[in-house]
């Protein structure tokens, strides 16, 4: 919790500033909300009849082959077995086409503990909901499938990639207006009732409010972490890193030790 008032003032003013396509309250909205998932893939994939089964949000993906730890911002399973992991990607190279590459080799690695067979894969679609229009082509959508070129037919592998581009304006339809609440951060100016109602759950209720006021410190606290583990991976001192970060000495040593990290005091 925020330990002091102005701690818990600062907090307030990021919570009002958030907006689902922000990853603090991306991930609290859609937490085992199975309905408001269900409502938002059905629209993304003009599936009116999908039905989610279960939704998690931060589900981590633990070190695969060496691979660091991969913690996903919402993963959900429908009546068909077919797996969806939404991410709320703000920055351009978190789209990066590579990026959907590691989430469906790590996918597909988790999935394959439980198949004795390849073609017993699920169905796998990775869903990046983007603060840009990443290919410039003013579209609400973009499907990326493998195809067989010489013959124009789809490489049917179960693997989906499809963006969904959050710049996108267009007041005439569901997908449109679900879009635009994705970038806003006033519930009352929100138009989807499903969305609205559910961001304002968590921005203006008492126990929203403290619960949002956590994740911000949480969140924060992460980032003073990752910022601090950079520094020390290129080389600067604990005591620079220290200063720089606002930690303790001897936390950040130790944070180098737990990381294997060479370090000079």
């Amino acid at each position: 919790m925020c330990s002091t008032e102005q701690d818990l003032a600062k907090a307030r003013e990021v919570v009002r500033k958030l907006r689902p396509i922000d990853d603090t309250l991306f991930r609290k909205m859609f937490n085992e909300n199975i309905e408001l998932t269900q409502f938002v893939l059905r629209i993304f994939l003009d599936k009116p009849d999908l039905i989610v089964e279960n939704v998690n949000t931060q589900f981590d993906l633990k070190k695969l082959m060496g691979a660091r730890s991969l913690v996903l911002d919402a993963y959900a399973t429908d009546s068909e077995g077919k797996k969806y992991n939404i991410e709320a990607e703000k920055t351009e190279d978190r789209a990066d086409p590579h990026r959907a590459r590691y989430h469906l080799s790590a996918l597909g690695t988790e999935h394959s503990k439980a198949c004795k067979e390849p073609k017993e894969l699920p169905t796998t679609y990775i869903i990046f909901i983007t603060e840009i229009d990443i290919y410039e082509a003013n579209k609400p959508i973009y499907h990326i499938d493998r195809m067989v070129r010489e013959i124009n037919e789809e490489f049917k592998d179960g693997e989906h990639i499809i963006y969904i581009n959050a710049s996108y304006k267009d007041d005439t339809t569901i997908l449109g207006n679900l879009l635009h609440d994705f970038m806003c951060s006033k519930p009352e100016d929100m138009i989807v009732p499903e969305i609205a109602e559910c961001a304002n759950e968590w921005k203006n209720t008492k126990k929203g409010e403290s619960e949002m006021c956590k994740a911000v410190e949480e969140y924060a606290n992460a980032k003073i972490v990752e910022i601090a583990l950079n520094l020390l991976k290129s080389r600067q001192t604990v005591t620079f890193t220290s200063t720089i970060t606002k930690l303790a000495v001897d936390y950040v040593k130790q944070l180098a030790i737990d990381n294997n990290i060479a370090y000079t005091m």
